[in-house]
């Protein structure tokens, strides 16, 4: 796995961690970020910053790291950025011994993008369904099984639409492959970029058992002055501890989202 660049950064790993080896604890700490495909701004003035977005996440000091808007590759911004990554983002953002699991949701003219798992814990199984409601936006979802604590959980990362209609489709959808998909008794999290300015899709999935500690108090777009908690960690049988979202001038200038950091133990 590509490692960040060598150069002067805003933001270092967190000291004392090995990532190399399994954190004996009872605590999960789950991330959720939209990377923007690790670019910031439009056209010429556009910067590149994947290589910071990896130090950043590295030094979250999280278990489970779900990416929305990750690019697989990218031919223009490539030709663009001399230092533009030759691997998936996904293997540039993940820390040293995590495992990286990527699945597309978008292909466009130039590259394609989708979402992200990156585990400390070993992933045994996942798969992915297209979620797209219309032929103007592509999504989807991405299922992973891993190992904690000697039990199966179950993780699925999303990236719903940005209309409301659409967005309620998808999350019917969403409530769907879990009935089909993830038993009853199993832990789950889902976590993702649902797009909600209010608490619909929140109440939606709280009526299955899903969710999401002090929901629309955690504001996370835009990441410059955050008004919405746009991204959210939606749980079941898992009770939530502690609910974060970092902030200030070196978070806006990675991503137009900001991450929200949920701890999470068993009951």
């Amino acid at each position: 796995m590509l490692l960040a660049q060598q150069r002067r950064s805003l933001f270092v790993a967190a000291p004392n961690v090995s990532y190399m080896t399994f954190r004996e604890t009872s605590v999960l700490r789950v991330v959720s970020y939209n990377i923007h495909k690790g670019v910031q701004g439009v056209g010429p003035a556009r910067r590149l910053a994947i290589h910071d977005l990896a130090q950043a996440v590295a030094g979250l000091n999280a278990d489970l790291i779900a990416l929305q808007e990750v690019s697989a590759f990218h031919h223009r911004e490539a030709l663009f950025f001399p230092h533009w990554p030759s691997q998936p983002q996904a293997d540039v953002l993940a820390p040293p011994g995590f495992h990286a699991i990527y699945r597309s949701n978008a292909i466009t003219r130039h590259g394609e993008h989708g979402n992200a798992l990156l585990s400390r814990w070993p992933v045994h199984a996942h798969q992915h369904e297209d979620m797209s409601d219309h032929r103007f936006e592509q999504r989807g979802l991405l299922h992973c099984e891993l190992d904690w604590q000697g039990r199966t959980l179950h993780v699925v990362v999303v990236h719903l639409g940005l209309i409301r209609a659409s967005r309620a489709r998808q999350v019917t959808q969403l409530m769907d492959f879990i009935a089909r998909e993830v038993p009853t008794h199993e832990p789950l999290l889902v976590a993702g970029d649902f797009n909600d300015w209010g608490l619909r899709s929140t109440r939606t999935l709280a009526g299955v058992g899903l969710h999401s500690a002090q929901a629309g108090q955690h504001p996370t777009f835009p990441a410059r002055l955050p008004l919405a908690q746009l991204d959210h960690v939606y749980a079941r049988g898992l009770h939530v501890t502690q609910v974060e979202v970092p902030r200030g001038r070196a978070w806006w200038r990675l991503s137009d989202h900001l991450p929200i950091i949920v701890s999470l133990t068993l009951p």
